[in-house]
């Protein structure tokens, strides 16, 4: 009980008061019309001063002056309640209880109704906006205020015109339930697009970390390969050579020690990596994709009813395994989206080999019908984006002037090469606008 005071002097005086705003934490679209709004709300005060001063002046035989004094707060807690909700209900809140302790008794000995018609209107006016912009306790505690202090003024004296009593209870506990029924919509609604900006950014993060795991089994496949190649040609190099030395023979024992240590740690690595994949061995294992397999893929896809032509300009040269891998995805993918995204598109697979590594170039024209939907992770120009900055490489992506979409990337061959590359263009990694 000694709280109590403490807590309504916080509820009701010192309190924030919450800003109107729409789903997501928005500004509301509605508020860009308060130019328009204010002059009526004005107008509307200025009818209501009249009315209640004619009220509390005469029905109420408060006079002329001490009527033009209520209904003038009354009529401004009106309009300034869109603004000031709390303080706006305690000027309303004022008059009505001024007006019940001041009233004379009627011809019949009982107490004036408290509320007056358009006082009440008021009264339900600002307690909706007090429970539309405040938590529930205070809407609640403002409602409890609104109907007990008129009634406390006289305790024990019969009212006159019950039935407006209990009408007038009905209409201010309706108007708060239905205010704070209207907070909690929103609330719930910005609450829920929060949660859906969290869930969309987690769901882009873990596709993007599902994408690089994906990338690295494929590159531990390829590195795995080499280190392979390399233990076995440390073994037969002393049988090689006729009459190895010592320290032949112990530096070839080391790089193949190293070699089998480190092929055992990537072995390691891959069963951590593979071990959330529901994959036959067989897939496990297979030899990673180069660009000598383009042509069966570009088959394949025909096969599938996607009409696609393919040109090759540059001497066809070998290229690093990552560089082959990461070209062969590339397509394949921008092919797979042209499936998914342009029924009945023509497509053009071109593959130019150049000084600094390899230009893979997939442009599809616009689609005859409408995609289906298609539901997708976004596993697909993430994985491109991975790929490309990986190798230090360029990547463009964006639709064409025909209403079709084109994927570009360069990859370079080398080290030196990337660092030539990326000196050449700010942002490695871009899309076409």
């Amino acid at each position: 009980m000694r709280a109590v005071p403490g807590a309504l002097r916080e509820d009701l005086w010192t309190g924030p008061v919450e800003p109107l705003t729409a789903a997501g934490g928005r500004r509301p679209r509605w508020q860009d019309w308060w130019p328009v709004f204010v002059p009526p709300l004005g107008l509307i005060g200025m009818l209501l001063w009249i009315v209640l001063q004619r009220d509390y002046g005469y029905q109420y035989g408060l006079g002329a002056h001490t009527g033009l004094l209520l209904g003038g707060v009354q009529a401004a807690a009106f309009v300034a309640a869109v603004f000031r909700p709390v303080q706006a209900w305690w000027a309303s809140t004022a008059v009505v209880f001024t007006a019940a302790w001041a009233t004379h008794a009627d011809l019949h000995g009982s107490t004036m109704y408290p509320w007056v018609g358009y006082g009440l209107l008021v009264q339900a006016w600002v307690l909706f906006l007090v429970a539309l912009r405040c938590r529930p306790r205070v809407a609640a505690e403002a409602l409890v205020i609104s109907l007990v202090t008129p009634l406390a003024c006289s305790p024990f004296r019969a009212w006159g015109r019950h039935d407006d009593v209990r009408f007038a209870f009905a209409v201010l506990t309706f108007t708060a339930v239905v205010g704070a029924l209207v907070r909690a919509r929103r609330v719930v609604r910005t609450q829920l697009v929060v949660q859906e900006e969290l869930t969309a950014e987690e769901r882009a993060r873990r596709t993007q970390l599902e994408e690089r795991n994906r990338i690295a089994r494929e590159l531990h496949d390829v590195v795995a390969h080499h280190m392979s190649v390399i233990s076995i040609q440390a073994q037969v190099t002393p049988h090689l050579v006729d009459n190895p030395s010592d320290a032949l023979r112990e530096n070839v024992a080391g790089i193949r020690e190293n070699a089998v240590e480190a092929l055992a740690e990537l072995r390691r690595v891959l069963g951590v990596l593979r071990s959330e994949d529901a994959v036959p061995d067989g897939v496990r294992h297979a030899p990673q994709p180069t660009l000598d397999q383009l042509g069966e893929l570009i088959e394949n896809v025909r096969a599938a009813g996607l009409t696609v032509t393919e040109g090759t300009t540059g001497d066809r040269r070998p290229l690093p395994p990552g560089v082959e891998l990461s070209a062969y995805r590339i397509v394949q993918e921008a092919l797979s989206n042209a499936m998914r995204h342009a029924p009945g598109a023509e497509v053009r697979v071109e593959t130019g080999y150049g000084s600094i590594g390899v230009t893979v170039r997939v442009t599809n024209s616009a689609p005859d019908r409408a995609a289906s939907s298609s539901p997708g992770a976004g596993h697909g120009l993430l994985g491109m984006r991975e790929r490309t900055a990986m190798l230090g490489g360029e990547l463009a992506v964006g639709p064409t002037p025909e209403g079709g979409w084109d994927v570009t990337a360069v990859l370079p061959d080398s080290p030196s090469a990337s660092s030539a590359s990326s000196a050449a263009s700010a942002a490695p990694v871009r899309d076409v606008p």
